[in-house]
């Protein structure tokens, strides 16, 4: 492999053995392709906190244009899904990696920066987030650190590159990325500079899309533990500008403690304390996750003494998983969800069509109709067959 024309006789801070996904053949092919690229950021950072890498990027101080010409030498394919960013994702053994010209910032405004490409890593370096994110590895094992990235990762600190406080003012997701990476990474105290920062700066939240702010919390609430990140996030008013329709971290902890699937949207329901309906709209969740929310917060479950039949009316009416989560918001016990999953969801077996054939007239008459005669199918358990419904359709026509 040639030398780094980027990397001139620069010594690692350390030598690792050779993390798994060095061995793909599609990562191994753009590598040769792209002679002293490195692999960056989140890769670096889980292989050695020991957790599974599912995405590898890779930077270079190659221009855009050099990386897409070499990748195509070397018979890749070669998609420019970000130029304006630097990035250009190499495909390989059916398998894409991003690969991103290393950057300086020229300008930021809180939301957007304005970059200029370099051959400088540790002026790329300087433009991360938290030292565990800027740290680079060649494929010989060799890992580069310029912030004390390595020793955070050991000792779970997520701190912030530089100072904390240019660092949110360049962008202020970068505060909701705190408590994500917090939660997924951190152990024992929170870096007291960074929450002194996030608090100093918590208003810039108010600049970010309402898609963002969605993306960052579903991914704060996704990981296997958020409630000690929730916690900071409301001490330092963080949690009130997210959710200023009201929020419950008690209700989030019970959840997450009595071992609840780890659901994004199910644990927004247990979260939030105000209004769903508004909440959706402000942050322009998608129209399944509205509903799912929406419906996770309007009703309850069956008692837990409650009979079969009881069960089935409840799943005749609500899907099996919204009656499942009502049941863990509930804080109930397994035993009524394991009934619940055990019952097939009832379906009624009458349509409109089936009164039509049988000759009932269109208009309001035929909908009074399939609806009386589905009170009856509710009434007797949900267990009556379709010839049953039909012979009660023609008591109710004859009556």
């Amino acid at each position: 492999m040639e030398a780094d024309r980027t990397d001139p006789g620069e010594p690692p801070t350390l030598r690792v053995a050779l993390p798994a996904f060095f061995a793909e053949p599609g990562l191994l092919a753009v590598l040769a392709a792209l002679p002293g690229a490195r692999v960056v950021g989140g890769a670096v950072r889980d292989a050695l906190a020991g957790c599974r890498v599912t995405d590898v990027d890779l930077a270079t101080g190659m221009r855009p244009e050099e990386v897409i010409r070499r990748l195509r030498e070397a018979g890749l394919k070669a998609v420019p899904t970000g130029l304006d960013h630097g990035t250009v994702t190499a495909v390989a053994a059916h398998r894409g990696f991003e690969v991103t010209t290393l950057r300086r910032d020229v300008e930021t405004d809180g939301r957007h920066a304005v970059v200029d490409y370099t051959d400088d890593w540790r002026a790329d370096a300087a433009r991360r987030d938290f030292s565990i994110n800027a740290m680079s590895m060649r494929p010989d094992g060799a890992v580069f650190d310029y912030f004390g990235g390595i020793a955070d990762v050991r000792a779970g600190v997520v701190r912030f590159v530089g100072e904390p406080a240019t660092r949110i003012a360049e962008d202020y997701l970068r505060i909701l990325r705190f408590f994500r990476f917090q939660a997924r990474y951190g152990s024992g105290p929170a870096d007291a500079a960074a929450l002194a920062a996030i608090r100093a700066g918590v208003s810039g939240i108010a600049r970010l899309s309402a898609e963002r702010v969605w993306s960052e919390l579903k991914r704060i609430l996704t990981t296997p533990d958020p409630r000690g990140a929730v916690t900071l996030m409301q001490e330092a008013g963080v949690l009130a500008a997210v959710l200023p329709e009201g929020a419950a971290p008690e209700q989030l902890a019970r959840l997450v403690a009595a071992g609840a699937p780890a659901d994004a949207v199910l644990r927004l329901a247990a979260l939030l304390d105000g209004d769903a309906a508004g909440l959706c709209e402000r942050l322009r969740l998608a129209t399944a996750e509205r509903d799912c929310l929406l419906a996770l917060r309007a009703g309850g479950v069956p008692p837990d003494d409650a009979d079969d039949d009881a069960l089935r009316r409840a799943l005749a009416d609500t899907p099996g998983d919204i009656l499942d989560g009502r049941a863990w918001l509930d804080g109930r016990g397994t035993a009524l969800r394991a009934r619940l999953a055990a019952i097939p969801p009832p379906v009624f077996p009458l349509r409109g069509r089936d009164l039509r054939a049988a000759g009932v007239p269109p208009g309001p008459g035929l909908g009074a109709l399939l609806r009386q005669t589905r009170g009856w199918w509710m009434d007797g358990g949900c267990r009556a067959d379709a010839a049953s419904c039909r012979a009660e359709l023609a008591r109710l026509r004859a009556g």
